[in-house]
């Protein structure tokens, strides 16, 4: 008969890597209050690491050891089992593209969700909760172009801009153009640069 413990550390290694689980998920595996004793016991002893209250991960085993899961990995199976749209923050999209060479000392990430700090290890990892606008082609190199532009803001935008275009090809500048229509109006304006001169 497996214990509730033995019984989540399978179901955790069954899982790809980032993927997160809470008690709320393992409910099937035992009561409550089990489950959370189980959580905490698997903690303790390195099999499970707490991302956040209430959530935790499964480290990936390496031939050197334990590391933490990806947080890339974390963060994208969090957006996916909270439905909630998740993209690099604005300093990240500008040192993407290679227009910053700042390199932000902790890694994060904008969200239409609730703000939040997650631990992946010794990496602190910000979930920061923005406007719906500034999600907008989460993947894409046009919309990382489209939140550096928001990082810099109003009085480095035609700046910025300059830099962002030389990144770009002629098919991600006119998707680029094509957000424009949610941004506010003084990065709308600096955007329609980009529309082709009749």
């Amino acid at each position: 008969m497996q214990t509730t413990s033995q019984a989540i550390k399978a179901y955790a290694e069954a899982l790809p890597e980032g993927a997160t689980l809470s008690a709320r998920e393992l409910l099937h595996l035992g009561e409550r209050a089990a489950v959370d004793q189980a959580l905490s016991r698997l903690v303790r002893r390195g099999e499970l690491m707490r991302v956040k209250r209430g959530l935790f991960a499964q480290p990936v085993k390496t031939r050197f050891g334990s590391r933490a899961p990806s947080v890339e990995a974390v963060v994208e199976h969090i957006a996916k089992s909270t439905g909630e749209r998740v993209s690099q923050s604005g300093a990240s999209a500008a040192n993407l593209l290679g227009i910053s060479t700042q390199n932000p000392s902790r890694q994060v990430f904008w969200t239409s969700g609730p703000s939040r700090h997650l631990k992946l290890g010794a990496q602190s990892v910000e979930l920061k909760h923005v406007p719906s606008w500034q999600l907008r082609a989460p993947n894409s190199r046009a919309g990382h172009a489209f939140r550096a532009l928001a990082y810099f803001g109003k009085s480095e935008a035609a700046q910025a801009l300059r830099r962002i275009k030389a990144t770009l090809n002629e098919e991600e500048k006119r998707e680029l153009l094509s957000l424009r229509a949610s941004a506010p109006t003084w990065m709308a304006k600096e955007l329609s640069a980009l529309a082709p001169s009749q």
